[in-house]
């Protein structure tokens, strides 16, 4: 599985996104995709080789439906002819996800709703089997698994919990789901489903931390509206605004926004660091091709395994733009992201956004 996942950090929402694994270091790739070069039309500046296109305007119809406001998370799906791109809509009260198809040239075929009627769509993931998971940025919110193929109707899947999502990822090797907090006092959870492969029953977990060595305890209500999940087991390890969550590699790697860093979980060791960030940098753990959206200079970067981040993509008018929604083609020959305008107040609103596809010689 390759998703994305999001988070703020240091005051910027940033963006996670790996390339294939196998590809060459993210410090390696950082010097030989080069500076990026002057902006197009758009304002969006990339390295020699690579070309941008307009993918979807918010309001304007793509494939017969029109684009959501909001463009949050995002990910791609093979398909028999081409891929699937889905995306969350963080648009309060109206939210959702909205899915367009392509095919293997990358021309659009449709686009059609798999979800509505949300509140404020942010954290997702694809899982092993194709579906896509969309989890609601509200007090209590839940988690939608959608069809992104539009067969199956959307479903809540309320034992994952219900809190404030800011991020999923799926660890496919061990069976298990890691889902963050958006909360300043958030945690860090992860679900163990009776089956594989069907969401709507299992085992939710906190994170239980003595120094470095982690532990899990069991949530006893995860569908609970009446008393915060974080509050259910005494001693749960506490994160400032926990977001991004991506699995790579064998770690599980998530961000929090209050202390800006990016932590790495370590599930056959049953340890946790801190690998960027706060000083704070393990050679080696950060694995290939790490792409980091940020929104402070609304830019696109690599992150080498040093922890140091080298320029791929940047945005002119970079103070009132943000971007959201990476997300690679299942081929990694396309890269998929939505720009928004400057983040609204914590009463949020209806946001106009752009998304784009960059084209060219991805390493891996």
């Amino acid at each position: 599985m390759r998703s994305t996942a999001d988070s703020v950090v240091s005051g910027s929402l940033w963006r996670l996104a790996f390339t294939r694994p196998g590809a060459e270091s993210g410090r390696s790739a950082g010097r030989r995709y080069g500076e990026p070069a002057d902006p197009d039309g758009d304002g969006v500046a990339v390295p020699e080789g690579f070309t941008v296109r307009v993918v979807a305007r918010s309001g304007e119809r793509i494939g017969g439906v029109a684009w959501h406001a909001a463009p949050d998370e995002a990910g791609c799906l093979a398909c028999d002819d081409g891929w699937i791109y889905v995306s969350n809509s963080a648009r309060p009260l109206l939210g959702g996800v909205t899915a367009v198809r392509f095919t293997a040239g990358g021309e659009v075929v449709s686009a059609y709703r798999l979800l509505s009627g949300t509140d404020r769509n942010h954290a997702g993931a694809v899982t092993p089997w194709r579906t896509w998971l969309s989890g609601e940025e509200t007090p209590y919110g839940r988690i939608f698994e959608c069809d992104p193929y539009g067969m199956r109707a959307a479903m809540p899947r309320l034992a994952m919990g219900r809190f404030r999502h800011g991020g999923l990822a799926v660890d496919p090797d061990r069976g298990i789901v890691y889902l963050t907090e958006l909360e300043p006092d958030g945690c860090f959870y992860r679900f163990r489903p009776e089956d594989w492969g069907d969401l709507t029953t299992g085992v939710l977990e906190v994170m239980v931390t003595d120094g470095e060595s982690v532990s899990w305890r069991r949530v006893h209500t995860p569908a609970a509206i009446d008393e915060p999940l974080r509050e259910q087991v005494p001693g749960a390890r506490r994160f400032a605004v926990g977001s991004a969550v991506h699995c790579h590699g064998g770690i599980c790697y998530f961000a929090t926004v209050g202390d800006g860093r990016i932590w790495a979980y370590d599930p056959e060791r049953e340890r946790l660091t801190v690998v960027y960030g706060d000083g704070a940098a393990h050679p080696g753990t950060l694995h290939e091709n790490l792409f980091v959206a940020e929104d402070d200079g609304a830019r696109i970067s690599v992150v080498s395994e040093e922890g140091t981040a080298a320029p791929f993509l940047r945005l002119e008018g970079a103070a009132d733009r943000r971007i959201t929604g990476l997300a690679f083609a299942p081929d990694h020959s396309r890269l998929y992201f939505s720009v928004l305008p400057a983040r609204p107040g914590a009463a949020g609103s209806a946001e106009a956004g752009v998304t784009y596809e960059v084209r060219g010689p991805f390493l891996g």
